[in-house]
């Protein structure tokens, strides 16, 4: 897709004020999303036949306004759209994502996002998606959007299928803290000149950690916070 050079210019220079950024941190779902990836899976899985449809639809909404709320109980949810992982090959997983990916992810990867995600690229800073949606779902979205570090809830594996099951810490509220100190540790980074796209507040943990905290179009609760902390907010909307 091409991109607006004058478009990206105007929009890094706004928002980042020519600040030199280290590592670029980003939220993917409602972020550079415009959409929750995880949701839109429970939804296409319900409408392939792949789960029943009326529990499931109603589960999934159940569980994102909880999460919208800020009420989400992180394992229980966990435990439910990670089973039908466990109920399926990986080859049939593997072709199920690829259509995925074109009905329902990239019509919602928009133009802004993918300018900023490019303006960061050619500022040669360190890209980082971060996301309590599992990796799954998440790695082939990161890979589209050109990111190569991810730090996504992981799903158990055993004997090369899902066991249903989460692997360590869930990347999620505190969760993404743990994960983010965990990879800095391993890789030898750090969040000096550092920023964190996000749109909910279920990431202030980490937004009030790094250099520059971006609010993009953000829930009701992180605009205030946002405003009040005199925090950069932005619309990466088409």
């Amino acid at each position: 897709m091409p991109i607006n050079t004058f478009y990206v210019n105007i929009l890094f220079s706004q928002y980042l004020k020519a600040k030199t950024v280290a590592l670029a941190i980003f939220d993917l779902d409602n972020t550079l999303l415009d959409g929750d990836s995880d949701y839109l899976w429970g939804q296409f899985l319900a409408q392939q036949g792949y789960v029943d449809a009326v529990f499931y639809k109603k589960e999934n909404q159940r569980f994102y306004d909880e999460y919208v709320a800020g009420t989400l109980d992180i394992f229980e949810f966990l435990e439910f759209s990670l089973k039908p992982l466990s109920q399926m090959d990986m080859d049939v997983l593997g072709k199920l994502h690829n259509r995925f990916m074109d009905e329902c992810i990239r019509p919602i990867i928009t133009t802004k996002s993918r300018a900023l995600i490019q303006q960061h690229i050619a500022n040669g800073d360190t890209l980082l998606i971060i996301t309590a949606t599992n990796l799954f779902i998440t790695a082939p979205i990161a890979q589209e959007l050109g990111i190569k570090n991810i730090l996504a809830t992981e799903p158990e594996i055993i004997n090369k299928r899902y066991s249903g099951k989460v692997f360590g810490i869930p990347c999620f509220r505190e969760g993404k803290v743990e994960r983010l100190k965990e990879w800095l540790k391993e890789t030898g980074g750090n969040l000096a000149n550092s920023c964190f796209y996000s749109d909910s507040h279920n990431d202030l943990p980490l937004l009030e950690m790094v250099t520059k905290p971006i609010a993009v179009d953000p829930d009701d609760t992180l605009r205030s916070h946002a405003e009040m902390k005199g925090w950069d907010i932005m619309s990466l909307k088409d």
